[in-house]
């Protein structure tokens, strides 16, 4: 399958339109695979997506001019480390940096919710991936209004209104970044309740994966549904032409590491990345070194 038609076809079936109310579970299948799917052929596509991500990202550190930010969301169990163990595998360490965001310092609470993921945008040249990220405070602080009374935010930022004035701002944000070069790419690796829970067991029933389950992940299981609902209305209000939201069938791994990779190729193809031209002044001096170089005794 050529990596044209791989695009089209998994952008059409994880793409959130922008402005469109949608339901993640009538809209989006966390176990969806299209037809030609089988796991190897999963697997060797992925090799593919790799190999090009490399090619790509050489460029984009050569060129300087452009950074890739990389979100990624998902209940616990969907697989983000996954995704960044696997699909960036081929990258420089040199050009990406990846940043995870857990529960906010009291450093971090003294400012405003965007400053923690500001401090850590990629510079040009850079892939940044962030382990979760500033819609943490539009979800799980959503879901959890607790977390939100330890923001001590001044009351007229209170109120209702709160989510909606976030989502602009968040907008706003990401406009900001991809006009000044720094290209923002989100993923929401979507999990059904019952692999998650399998997944769960699995973690439990094997020692080498006791260190990644906590009883905190089961406490936050109650909260399903409305975290689902916080999804729901967050990819509807920030899924932008600028900054799209991409839903990524989570319960297949090989698929969805497949379809991040793919569309993170997408997007850097986007870009028309080239080497510097170097001048005519650089060319003689290249032509200088050389003989020097081949000359020496």
């Amino acid at each position: 399958m050529k990596p044209k038609d791989l695009d089209k076809d998994i952008v059409r079936r994880t793409l959130v339109q922008p402005g469109k109310k949608i339901s993640l579970s009538k809209d989006f299948d966390p176990a969806w695979a299209p037809k030609w799917y089988e796991k190897n052929r999963a697997q060797a596509l992925l090799t593919q997506s790799v190999q090009r991500l490399a090619e790509f990202q050489s460029k984009l550190y050569a060129q300087d001019i452009y950074a890739l930010l990389i979100v990624l969301q998902a209940l616990d169990a969907a697989g983000k480390d996954g995704i960044i163990k696997h699909v960036m595998s081929g990258l420089n360490p040199q050009g990406c940096r990846v940043t995870s965001f857990k529960s906010p310092s009291e450093t971090e609470l003294d400012h405003d919710y965007l400053w923690r993921c500001i401090r850590a945008l990629p510079p040009r040249g850079y892939i940044g991936i962030f382990n979760r990220s500033y819609y943490e405070e539009v979800l799980v602080v959503r879901v959890h209004p607790e977390f939100l009374a330890k923001q001590r935010l001044p009351p007229e930022a209170r109120g209702d209104g709160i989510w909606k004035r976030r989502f602009e701002e968040i907008n706003h944000f990401e406009r900001y970044l991809h006009d000044n070069g720094i290209h923002v790419l989100k993923f929401f690796l979507h999990i059904s309740k019952e692999e998650q829970r399998r997944r769960f067991l699995e973690r439990i029933d094997n020692p080498e994966k006791h260190w990644k389950f906590s009883n905190n992940d089961v406490k936050e299981r109650a909260f399903f549904d409305d975290y689902m609902d916080a999804y729901e209305d967050c990819l509807r209000h920030t899924s932008t032409k600028w900054a799209p939201w991409y839903v990524i069938p989570a319960d297949n791994k090989p698929l969805a590491r497949l379809a991040v990779g793919t569309l993170v190729c997408s997007k850097l193809s986007s870009l028309k990345l080239e080497y510097p031209k170097v001048s005519e002044e650089q060319r003689q001096k290249l032509a200088e070194a050389r003989w020097l170089l081949e000359n020496e005794k």
